[in-house]
């Protein structure tokens, strides 16, 4: 049987109210779900939140789902609205965590064998960078940073990115190439790791 096979009758299972049939279906997109949702909100708590949400809308409305798209389309476009929804009710409720971490300096010690894993200052820059960069994409319009997610993190084509946003495709890769174009504009202050 193939994946496909196997997932239209796992939602099946699920239509007709087998609750194990949606814990696996959950267990199966979990990791996914939440990468992404991490990806979008840039917190790990913001992310767990629009995770379960998103199951919660899933679960229930997943009678409605027709087969129309592709479930991993349909369930992408929860979660995006998942966290629009969350980004308008916490516009006006900016809150600080009060769980950031605190970077601490480490003694030395003198390397006996030579280490084949990046160096300390290859990490820093690498943390750095990825820091820089994820800061510049929250930067961007909340569609925006959506599109560069979904096609440069989660690989989805553009097909399925129009499917997500409810967009042409035209629109999806103007967008995106917008994006690009900003994100190139507010990196260029940072030569020395984007150069």
């Amino acid at each position: 049987m193939t994946e496909q096979t196997d997932e239209t009758l796992l939602i099946q299972r699920c239509k007709d109210g087998d609750n194990e049939a949606f814990d696996e279906l959950v267990t199966h997109y979990e990791r996914q779900v939440f990468n992404f949702a991490y990806r979008i909100s840039g917190s790990h708590d913001d992310a767990l939140d629009v995770t379960q949400e998103a199951f919660i809308r899933v679960y229930n409305s997943l009678r409605t789902f027709r087969g129309d798209s592709n479930f991993t389309t349909w369930m992408y476009r929860i979660i995006k609205n998942v966290y629009l929804d969350m980004r308008k009710k916490s516009k006006s409720h900016r809150l600080t965590s009060l769980d950031e971490s605190i970077e601490l300096d480490e003694n030395s010690v003198m390397r006996q064998i030579v280490d084949e894993r990046p160096s300390p200052e290859q990490i820093i820059e690498t943390r750095e960078r990825d820091h820089i960069l994820q800061a510049a994409v929250n930067s961007l319009p909340d569609y925006q940073k959506i599109i560069v997610t979904l096609y440069h993190v989660q690989h989805k084509s553009y097909e399925e990115i129009a499917a997500i946003m409810e967009l042409p495709i035209g629109t999806v890769k103007s967008r995106l190439n917008r994006a690009r174009l900003a994100l190139s504009e507010i990196l260029r202050s940072e030569p020395e790791l984007f150069g």
